[in-house]
């Protein structure tokens, strides 16, 4: 039965609310270490991961075929706020320092050579899961972003005629994502998991 021809009253605690933008939270292990607790909160608006899948075309007389090719996941972005304690725009400037990243300084100082890795941007940032959630705050949907870094950080715009709280924009690249979803529920297709999807109960 669809869920908008459901009679509340008859399913009761069976009935299962459809996924609501407004319900979710993102986890960065990362961030969660620098300020030492969770950082749930400070994500505003996140874009879910994506992908597109490239084509091979080959011809043969007047006709026209398609291969499916290569996988790329899609960037992920995010707006967070910034809160003076802990301050997201000193935590964020922390994490691509420990990614490799020093400002120039003279030859003669510790650290100077180094330079960014994606073991280190990686490993700086940790991490990162998005979660989507039921009425009840439980998981229904959890996204987890795999060896994810920081592509690109804005730290906001100023204005004295906005009240709003400052907000910074981030930019996440990966290579890949696996989600997965409990509750019992069931793909349309019927997938019963897989290193992409998997579904518990």
């Amino acid at each position: 039965m669809p869920f908008w021809s459901t009679n509340f009253s008859e399913q009761g605690a069976e009935y299962k609310d459809p996924k609501r933008k407004f319900r979710f939270q993102v986890q960065f292990q990362g961030i969660s270490a620098q300020i030492g607790g969770a950082a749930a909160w400070y994500a505003k608006t996140v874009t879910k991961p994506a992908f597109s899948i490239a084509s091979a075309e080959h011809k043969y007389l007047n006709h026209t075929f398609f291969y499916p090719g290569s996988v790329t996941w899609q960037d992920v972005s995010l707006t967070l706020v910034d809160p003076v304690e802990p301050d997201m725009a000193a935590t964020l400037s922390d994490i691509v320092q420990l990614s490799g990243y020093k400002p120039p300084v003279t030859s003669t100082e510790e650290g100077s050579l180094s330079t960014m890795s994606k073991a280190k941007a990686a490993g700086a940032l940790g991490a990162v899961t998005i979660a989507q959630l039921d009425a009840n705050g439980a998981p229904l949907e959890t996204w987890t972003l795999m060896n994810a870094f920081i592509t690109e950080l804005k730290y906001g715009d100023l204005a004295y005629g906005d009240d709003e709280l400052t907000e910074m924009s981030l930019t996440l690249k990966y290579d890949w994502a696996t989600v997965s979803t409990s509750g019992g529920s069931v793909a349309v297709g019927g997938n019963q998991g897989s290193e992409f999807f998997s579904i518990s109960s």
